[in-house]
């Protein structure tokens, strides 16, 4: 303990500098614009500063104080197109849609963001405690998941996803499978065989996670408000000051503090990321919370617990890129980048050799979530009367958006064309009663989950039994199993209670 509070001092000296403190401010503020913008996300945004903070010779600490400020405030950002547009920022904001945009449309927009905004500075503040504390134990311990313990941990979170969201199983089910298949589509790595490419050489490298987020759900969007203005249907949107109360702070303080935990301990598993720590976050939670079937429909909780664990795994990805050089999601393999681009060997003996960058930036992360918290809650007024823009001129703004963002990021006109087939597919599937978050998880999950079972499958020589030959995967696969039991046999039990309860009225 003694050592983390001499290395925490150390760090706040580094961070508290006028020149880092700004940094600090700047990339936070500037995260929350581009997490705010549809497909860009922290991966992007950091990617995009990396070169100029390079180029301008900033010191290593300043360098990544400044990037990893901007991949907290883009975490923090994804939230705000989710809610008010209900398009998700990145795959971690997915899940944000869920609960989030109900709410702004029922005329709840501030009391959403406020809310999110909240659970975000709680998220993180929570996991920088734990990665502060324990970052080289948990570390030690990520490193033992081997390729199969990736494969039962995907199954469980395909278990976690037949309760997720819908009203019906199947479609939820068929939305992951939808899901799976556009995420075989490309060059197999392993055989160089081109899969369901049709021979056309655009999608030979498969289909980028933006264009199927943008697609689905920007474009999508953008057709049922064509479709509702030309039917008629077309309404404003309710907008009013309202502002986070207590009593939904109350109702969710348990929530944020399940989806904190389990949100950092997913971070911290190398390739998982935040979009898999959301889902599992709110899939656990409504298992254990919606007793009224409120999740879907605006519930405080159902946008609390995403918000949270995206947060916390956001943190939880940094303590094996730092303590063992393994980054944790896409955006901490450009951070370990950055460090190797200053010639610093991310891994244990980082915080003995270089602890003002090792503990700077941990530090820096302290100061960033207050500062997210302080320049957001002030904003989300402002946010919330984006709703006013009437609704004829937000779908040309939407489509700006899609097309622009897409175009800048990927640079191939037929993407262009494949995120309008892809917004007509999503259009399709919401007439037809489908969540596109299914859709979205089956895609993200389904690359890590053939990649995995590969590997483990060449480890052991094509022998299957490697996939339940570890504590770790059997513990994984008897938790799928009962997240898909325990809400049948619940069902089940509450129906002959209510028998039982009739006949004894009767």
């Amino acid at each position: 303990m003694e050592t983390v509070l001499t290395g925490l001092a150390t760090g706040f000296g580094v961070a508290l500098d006028p020149f880092n403190l700004f940094l600090v401010l700047a990339g936070c503020f500037a995260g929350t614009l581009i997490g705010a913008l549809p497909g860009l996300g922290p991966i992007n945004g950091v990617a995009i500063l990396l070169p100029i903070a390079y180029g301008l010779g900033f010191g290593p600490e300043s360098a990544l104080i400044l990037l990893a400020g901007i991949y907290y405030g883009a975490e923090y950002g994804g939230r705000i197109s989710s809610i008010l547009l209900n398009v998700p920022g990145d795959a971690g904001a997915v899940m944000t849609t869920l609960d989030g945009n109900p709410m702004a449309r029922a005329g709840l927009a501030g009391r959403a963001l406020s809310l999110s905004a909240i659970a975000s500075f709680i998220g993180g503040t929570f996991a920088v405690i734990l990665m502060s504390m324990f970052a080289p134990t948990l570390a030690s311990f990520a490193v033992t998941f081997s390729p199969a313990d990736y494969v039962a941990l995907m199954v469980f979170a395909f278990a976690s996803l037949a309760s997720l969201v819908g009203k019906s199983t199947v479609k939820t089910m068929l939305g992951a499978t939808i899901g799976l298949m556009l995420a075989t589509i490309g060059i197999d790595a392993n055989t160089g065989v081109p899969r369901y490419t049709f021979g056309l050489p655009d999608i030979l490298a498969g289909i980028d996670f933006l264009i199927v987020v943008v697609g689905l759900f920007g474009m999508a969007e953008l057709l049922t408000l064509v479709e509702h203005q030309i039917s008629g249907k077309l309404k404003a949107l309710p907008v009013d000051k309202s502002f986070v109360r207590m009593a939904d702070l109350a109702k969710c303080k348990w929530t944020i503090v399940r989806a904190s935990v389990i949100g950092f301990f997913i971070g911290i598993l190398p390739g998982t990321g935040a979009s898999v720590a959301s889902a599992v976050a709110y899939g656990t939670e409504k298992r254990l919370s919606d007793k009224d079937k409120t999740f879907g429909t605006g519930d405080v909780r159902g946008l609390a617990a995403p918000e949270a664990a995206n947060n916390a795994a956001a943190g939880g990805a940094m303590v094996p890129m730092l303590t063992l050089g393994i980054p944790g999601s896409g955006t901490t393999a450009i951070l370990l980048g950055a460090l190797l681009m200053f010639n610093i060997q991310p891994g244990p003996m980082m915080f003995v050799q270089r602890p003002e960058v090792a503990w700077g930036l941990i530090a820096s992360m302290y100061i960033g979530n207050v500062a997210l918290l302080v320049i957001n809650l002030p904003l989300v007024g402002l946010f919330a009367r984006m709703l006013t823009i009437p609704q004829h001129y937000l779908t040309p703004l939407i489509a700006i958006l899609a097309f622009i963002g897409i175009y800048t990021i990927v640079g191939n006109p037929f993407d262009l064309l494949l995120i309008t087939g892809l917004g007509v597919f999503g259009w399709f599937l919401r007439k037809l009663d489908f969540s596109l978050a299914p859709v979205i998880l089956g895609f993200v999950l389904g690359s890590l989950f053939e990649n995995n079972l590969r590997r483990a499958l060449s480890i052991s020589g094509g022998d299957w039994s490697i996939l339940i030959a570890d504590y770790k995967s059997i513990t994984l696969y008897a938790l799928a199993l009962l997240v898909v039991i325990a809400p049948i046999w619940l069902a089940r039990r509450a129906r002959r209670m209510e028998g039982d309860a009739t006949s004894e009225t009767a």
